[in-house]
């Protein structure tokens, strides 16, 4: 059994951004040297996200504009009184889920035709972790 780590590093331009993080992942599982295995792809933050879709701008917006309807921005969160204000950022990570798992085969990332992998900011503008643990034969 064979196992690798890797930290991705993300500090967004914007409070709330999508980025694409399938290359990066493809890389690890590369230099990993797993063949047959799994892949985990986790936020190490509670405002942020790590989720599988479509690459795909209309359903990107489509994706926020969701988000923000189940969990809206609103200066009334109890969670607020901490002195926080992203009580919707958190909220957000709950409905997207803070990892995925995915399959290795053959020694790459096995993915379905349109799949691609994200990170996704809730709270930004500060350094935040994505862990890649990759473990197999």
């Amino acid at each position: 059994m064979k196992s690798y780590t890797e930290y991705l590093t993300f500090n967004t331009q914007k409070r709330r951004e999508l980025v694409r993080i399938t290359d990066k992942v493809k890389e690890a599982v590369e230099k990993s040297g797993v063949k047959e295995g799994l892949c985990l792809v986790s936020s190490m933050h509670l405002t942020s996200a790590v989720i599988v879709q479509d690459d795909e701008e209309g359903l990107h917006e489509d994706i926020w504009e969701w988000l923000e309807r189940l969990a809206p921005f609103r200066e009334d969160y109890k969670h607020h009184r901490t002195g926080e204000d992203n009580g919707d950022a958190h909220l957000k990570n709950l409905l997207t889920h803070l990892q995925v798992v995915l399959p290795i085969t053959e020694g790459k990332l096995d993915l379905g035709p349109w799949q691609e992998i994200f990170y996704a900011e809730f709270d930004g503008q500060r350094p935040k972790r994505v862990i890649i643990k990759i473990i197999g034969l």
